[in-house]
Parts: structure tokens; C-alpha cells; sequence
């Protein structure tokens, strides 16, 4: 079957796939807006106008504004500080003050100072047009029982909650309250009032919390009182037992280790002392003559005047022994008075040597007497250590306690005056003035809201139009669901009303028969659509013979029988031989309305009752030879007929004789005539209604005859609105044509 329109992928071929794929979604959806504009301009209008009544109808609202802070610095008063303990402000805290705002407590208590259950804004019907219908209802249902004052409460505490928004200004500790209100008076005098039941809601929270722990703080002193009395009982009766006494801050026994201490250190130094003179003075006996450093540092006369005499005899000796000799009698006497005097030198050094030892001894049995004292003492000092631990422990325990009742006093004292002085850390910083201008409903907002609501809707409303849009438009459509050329388009011919169809009547309303239109109006786009359709069949023949060309449809009233005469028309006034046959043996209204007087045709050939030539008609401005079908009586089985031998030999005479057989078949849904031609038809042309019949009508019965479509030579989309065809397909649309054909009058 021969492709008229350039494949897909061959056209896009130069394009990345996913520029492709997102510029086809983008013309998808652009396609669709086009097509569909008027259903999106009425919808948009629509919500437009219905914004508009809103406005003139809705009550104007008008919002105060006031604001408060939660003063981070909480002003002590007096220096008082909080009994519960003062709670950093973060952003938890900030938001649980909002919901404390918005809480019922804080709402019941401003309807209730301003008597709101009384006010018909808050428990009679809404303002404007709207809240009057609604009230009227209201009534209407409510007017058998009065209602109770709960009743009346819950309603304003919906209604106020409603006009009442609470926020907090960015990461601030301010907050914003705001109030709408039909009264712009009322709106700041209900705003101030929120915030100044908050503050004494606050208030009053401070008040029974401090008051609550007042009492509990009455008898938790109490019980610490007698608590730290007995802390420190224990405490003294634990000292007396154990025998710990303090003295000056210190405890007796480590004064008295102290003092041992010091006392052993001075008897070590004095021990050490004694036996270096005790080893010094043996060193000395030693020594034959002790020198004069020695007796110096002695410092014992008796041995100072020994020394000095043994020196001089020594002296006197050594003269005498020079003189008379070493065995003169002189120097025999004085030698034995120098060894007398250093006997007797030597005895007195073994006295001062018996001082010393008994010196040494003494310092020694006085340090090892020093050292058991210690000893003792560095006992006593470890049990009192040991009693100290449990002791320490009763300390603090009895300061804990002291500390305790010393703090909850403190507190007790800071309640009773905060009972006095309540204080909160929130305060209004602007109060709430009355609104100048009105803050619902925003004239720009709701028209830009309703036009754009319009629109979304509009184009909600176009995307499922064209989602539901199940008929043949473009022929895009056609080549996508039959898979077949849409060889032609054909414009549906209007009459003096624009509106007004005139297609599927013979006559046209200045009286022209559209049977003949193609002649009548060679340069009309209707006769290039016809044109187009002979191009399709010439280019056709190139590949195979097409001489047979049968046109159907697949309902009634889908114009083939007019495209059919049209075509044959055409390819006639060209030159060519044609005969056009009536094959519509059920319903012959090509018949009826080109030869309506005619006597013999296609059934009497068939049968041999007629011959050919008497048959036919010859149109004599364009020579075409038109076969009639003359049916009389409803005929029960056509589709034998047009299957049979006869009929097939009758076409082949046709083809003998002509250039093109033009054949006129009934539509394929109601009967099956069609589906028998297959055997002597070259090529099929089937018509679709634009806009009308329906895709999955003409997919069954194309599925259901695959011989013909075998032999489809294309779809032609009959009765096409050129003003909608330019929403759909432009270059088929009226703006195409009257901007490039006008010119060349193309266009009637």
C-alpha cells in the first residue's frame, strides 16, 4: 500500500531523541490548547464571572492586628526570682505559648468579657448575600427548639476561632495577634482583648502555681527542720564517742603528731651530733700528741698546759741531746717527763671519751623513746582517721540537710511575696487599631484567583475532552489508530449561515447540487480535496493497476455517495473514461438523485435483462457514464448479487471499456456487501465523517475485512470544519487557505 506522508522517523531523524521527545510533548500539549481554546476560554469566563458575583455579594472583612512579646529580660520585681526556676526561651517554648493563645480557655474567656454569644456576627447567619441565605436556613431548622447558652457558646467559639490567627514573627520572640471581623472596631477590640486574657491567663497560672507551692513548701520545711536537727545530733554524739576534739580548726591528735615529729627530728640531730664528737675524740687517741687544732677544738685546759709542757721539755730535749748527747741524764729525765705528760694527756682524752659515749647514749635512748611516742600517736592519729570517714559523711549529710532548709525557706519567703506581686514575661508592644481598608475578600486576588482557577479548570476540561475525544480529527490520528494514508481532507461546504451544514442534502441553499460541485467549482478547496484524492489514485496505478476503485464508508450519511460522483466527475471532466456504478443495492441514493426516473440498471444487466449500453447514462458536459441501480422491492441477499460471476464479468467489461470504474458500495457496519468486492475492486477508498464517527467503529470493521484493507488506497476525512480543522491541523485549516490561495482565487 502506498505511504503518502513521510514516515516519523525519517522527519525527525536529524533530532536528538530526547529534544524530540520533549518538543513533541511540549506541541502535544500546545495542540491541545489550540484545539480545545474554546472550551478553556468558557470555563476560564465562567470563574471569572462567578469571581465577579463573589465580590459584589461576599461582606467585606476587616482585620486588626496586635502584638505582644515575650520579654526575654523577665523583669524581677523586687529581685525576686521564679519558685519553679526560670525556663530558657527556645523555640518549643515559643510555639507552646501560640497554642496556649489559640487554647479554649484564652477564646472562652474574651466571648465571655464581650458578651459575643450575644452578637449576631458570631451566633446569628454570615454577612453579605451568601451568610443571609445561610442564616435564613439556619433559622428554619432551629426554629422548633431555642438553643441553650452551651449551645450559643460552642457556635461563637467556632466563629471566633474562624476570624482569630495567631503567629509568630520569624525567628523572634514576638508574636502577631489578629482578629477579622465585619466591624473594623470590633476586629481591634477583640484582638486587645485576646492578649490581654493571655496576660491574665498567665497570670493566674503563676498565681495558683506559686500558691500550690506555697503549701508545699510549708511542710517540706517542716520535715527539713527536724531533719537537719537530728543531722547535726548525730554529728556531735559521734564526735563524743570516737573522743575527736577540734582545737583551733585542727584535731588534737594531729597537733600532737605534729609536736612528736618536731621532737624526734631535734633528737635524731642530737644523737648524730654525740657520736661525731664520740668518733672524732677516737680518732684523736689514736694519735700520739694530739695537735693544737685538736685540743683546740677540745677546748679542755688540762690537756691545752700538758701540751704546752711537753713541747717545751720536747724542746728542751732535742737542745740537750745536741749538746751533751741522747744518754745525757738531763735528756733521759726529760724524755721521761714528756712520756709521763703524755700519759697523763692520754688519760684525760679517755675521759672526755667516757663523756661522750655517755653522751651518745643518752641522745639515743632519748630519740628511741621520742620514736615509741610517735609510734603510739600515729596510732591513735589512724583510728581517728578512720572515725573521721563516717564522721565526714555525717557532716555533710547534716549540711546537706542545713542547706536544704536554708534554700526552701528562702523560696517559701519568694512565693509568699510573688502571691503578692504575680508578674508575667509577656507585655503588648502595638495595640490593635481599626482596619481602614478591607482585608477580605482582595479584589485583585480573587479576580487573579478565579482567572487562574478558570483556566486550570479550563484546561482540565480541554485535556479530558481530548482524552475522550474519540473520533477522527488530523491525519496524524488516522495514520496512528488504521495505520493507512489520510489521502484526502475534505471541507464541508456551508451555506448563507455559517452554522448551518449543507453536505449531506442534495441541493444547496442557492440551489447548486453538490453532486456536481466539482465541476461547478473547480478552484474551491472541496475540488482540491477531490484532486488530491486522483493524485493518491494516479501515484497508486504506478505500482499496480488501479482501475476498480470502490468507495465506502462505515455508516450511513458519511457523504460517499457525493464523493464518489464528485470524484468520478473530476477524473471525467479531465479526459479520462470513467463510469460511475450505483453498487448500493440496499439503499441506491446515488440513484435516486442523479437519474430518478431511470427505468433499467445495474440489477437488469446482472441478470441479462438489459444490455449495457441501454443502461448507462451519459453526462454530457463531462462524459462520465453513470450505471443506476434501480431497486423496487427490498432486496434480501445483495451481497450475493455483487459476489456472484455476473457481476464479476460485468466489471471486467467495465474495465475493458474504461479508464476508471467508480464503484458506489454501501457502508461497511450495517451490511457485509463490501467484503465480497474484494475479488474484482483494485483499491478501496474509505471515507470517515470528521469529527463524528467514531475510531474504535471504523477500527472493528477495517479488522474484521483484511482484504480490504489490503487493498486501501486511503481515508478520506469527509465534512472537515475548516474553522476547527485550523485548531487541529493548521495547514488544513481556513487560515491557511485564505492566506496563501486567496491570492490566486482559490478560494470562492
Amino acid at each position: 500500500m502506498l505511504q503518502l506522508n513521510r514516515p516519523t522517523n525519517e522527519i525527525n531523524r536529524d533530532f536528538p531523541e530526547g529534544e524530540q521527545s520533549s518538543s513533541q510533548d511540549v506541541k502535544f500539549y500546545v495542540d491541545i490548547v489550540r484545539r480545545q481554546f474554546p472550551t478553556v476560554l468558557a470555563v476560564a469566563a465562567a470563574a471569572l464571572i462567578l469571581a465577579i458575583v463573589y465580590l459584589f455579594t461576599a461582606a467585606p472583612l476587616f482585620t486588626s492586628t496586635a502584638s505582644m512579646v515575650i520579654d526575654t529580660r523577665k523583669l524581677q520585681l523586687f529581685q525576686q526570682q521564679s519558685v519553679l526556676g526560670d525556663v530558657a526561651l527556645d523555640s518549643a517554648t515559643i510555639e507552646t505559648q501560640l497554642e496556649i493563645l489559640k487554647s479554649e480557655n484564652v477564646s472562652l474567656a474574651v466571648i465571655r468579657d464581650l458578651h459575643l454569644i450575644d452578637d449576631q456576627e458570631f451566633t446569628g447567619g454570615g454577612g453579605g448575600l451568601v451568610g443571609s441565605v445561610i442564616g435564613s436556613i439556619s433559622k428554619l431548622f432551629s426554629a422548633a427548639s431555642a438553643s441553650s447558652e452551651f449551645q450559643l457558646t460552642r457556635q461563637a467559639l467556632g466563629r471566633f476561632e474562624a476570624g482569630r490567627t495567631v503567629k509568630r514573627l520569624g525567628q523572634t520572640y514576638v508574636m502577631e495577634i489578629g482578629f477579622t471581623s465585619r466591624d473594623p472596631v470590633k476586629a481591634g477590640r477583640i484582638a486587645n482583648a485576646i492578649a490581654d486574657a493571655y496576660i491574665v491567663d498567665q497570670l493566674e497560672a503563676k498565681y495558683q502555681s506559686t500558691r500550690r507551692a506555697s503549701v508545699w513548701l510549708q511542710d517540706r520545711i517542716k520535715e527539713l527542720r527536724a531533719q537537719a536537727s537530728a543531722a547535726q545530733r548525730a554529728v556531735v554524739d559521734f564526735k563524743t564517742a570516737n573522743k575527736i576534739v577540734d582545737t583551733g580548726g585542727r584535731l588534737m591528735n594531729e597537733q600532737q603528731l605534729a609536736e612528736v615529729n618536731s621532737q624526734l627530728i631535734l633528737a635524731h640531730a642530737s644523737t648524730a651530733e654525740a657520736r661525731a664528737r664520740l668518733d672524732r675524740l677516737n680518732d684523736i687517741l689514736r694519735q700520739d700528741i694530739p695537735d693544737a687544732n685538736i685540743a683546740d677544738a677540745l677546748k679542755n685546759d688540762t690537756i691545752v698546759k700538758l701540751r704546752a709542757q711537753y713541747v717545751d721539755m720536747a724542746s728542751k730535749e732535742s737542745i740537750w741531746s745536741m749538746k751533751y748527747g741522747s744518754d745525757h741524764l738531763a735528756a733521759v729525765n726529760l724524755r721521761r717527763q714528756m712520756a709521763e705528760i703524755k700519759k697523763n694527756i692520754t688519760d684525760e682524752l679517755k675521759r672526755i671519751q667516757e663523756s661522750y659515749k655517755s653522751d651518745y647514749d643518752i641522745a639515743g635512748t632519748r630519740e628511741e623513746s621520742i620514736k615509741t611516742s610517735l609510734n603510739n600517736v600515729v596510732s591513735e592519729s589512724q583510728l581517728t582517721n578512720q572515725a573521721q570517714v563516717q564522721l565526714r559523711e555525717l557532716e555533710s549529710n547534716a549540711q546537706s540537710y542545713q542547706a536544704m532548709y536554708d534554700n526552701f525557706l528562702q523560696k517559701y519567703m519568694e512565693s509568699v511575696q510573688q502571691q503578692s506581686f504575680p508578674i508575667t514575661e509577656a507585655r503588648v508592644i502595638t495595640s490593635a487599631s481599626a482596619s481602614l481598608a478591607k482585608t477580605y475578600p482582595k479584589t485583585f486576588v480573587v479576580l487573579a484567583g478565579g482567572l487562574l482557577s478558570g483556566l486550570l479548570l479550563g484546561l482540565g476540561a480541554a485535556l479530558v475532552r481530548e482524552l475522550t475525544d474519540n473520533v477522527f480529527r488530523t491525519t496524524s490520528r488516522v495514520q496512528e489508530k488504521l495505520g493507512a494514508s489520510c489521502v484526502a481532507i475534505v471541507p464541508a461546504i456551508y451555506g448563507g449561515q455559517p452554522s448551518r451544514k449543507l453536505f449531506a442534502v442534495n441541493k444547496s441553499p442557492d440551489g447548486e447540487s453538490l453532486l456536481r460541485y466539482v465541476v461547478d467549482h473547480p478552484l474551491s478547496r472541496f475540488s482540491e480535496a477531490i484532486r488530491s484524492l486522483k493524485v493518491s489514485l494516479d501515484l497508486y496505478s504506478i505500482a499496480r493497476e488501479n482501475r476498480v476503485i470502490a468507495v465506502t464508508s462505515t455508516l450511513p450519511n458519511e457523504g460517499k455517495s457525493t464523493l464518489s460522483v464528485n470524484l468520478a466527475q473530476l477524473m471525467a471532466h479531465g479526459g479520462a473514461r470513467v463510469v460511475l456504478v450505483d453498487a448500493d443495492l440496499r439503499n441506491p441514493s446515488l440513484s435516486r438523485s442523479l437519474l430518478p426516473n431511470a427505468k433499467i440498471g445495474l440489477l437488469e444487466v446482472i441478470a441479462q435483462k438489459a444490455r449495457l449500453e441501454d443502461a448507462w447514462t451519459i453526462d454530457p458536459e463531462t462524459a462520465l457514464a453513470v450505471l443506476p441501480a434501480v431497486v423496487t422491492a427490498k432486496l434480501p441477499h445483495t451481497n450475493e448479487i455483487l459476489a456472484s460471476k455476473a457481476m464479476r464479468e460485468l466489471i471486467a467489461i467495465l474495465r475493458s471499456q474504461f479508464d476508471y470504474v467508480v464503484l458506489d458500495l454501501p457502508p461497511m457496519a450495517p451490511v457485509v456487501d463490501v467484503r465480497v468486492t474484494s475479488s474484482f475492486v483494485d483499491s478501496y477508498v474509505f471515507v470517515v465523517e470528521w469529527g463524528k464517527t467514531k475510531m474504535d467503529v471504523v477500527m472493528h470493521n477495517l479488522r474484521t475485512a483484511p482484504a480490504i484493507h489490503e487493498k486501501l488506497l486511503g481515508v478520506v476525512l469527509n465534512k472537515a470544519d475548516t474553522n476547527l480543522m485550523s485548531r487541529y491541523e493548521s495547514y488544513h485549516g481556513r487560515y491557511y487557505y485564505q492566506k496563501y490561495y486567496s491570492r490566486y482565487g482559490y478560494v470562492e
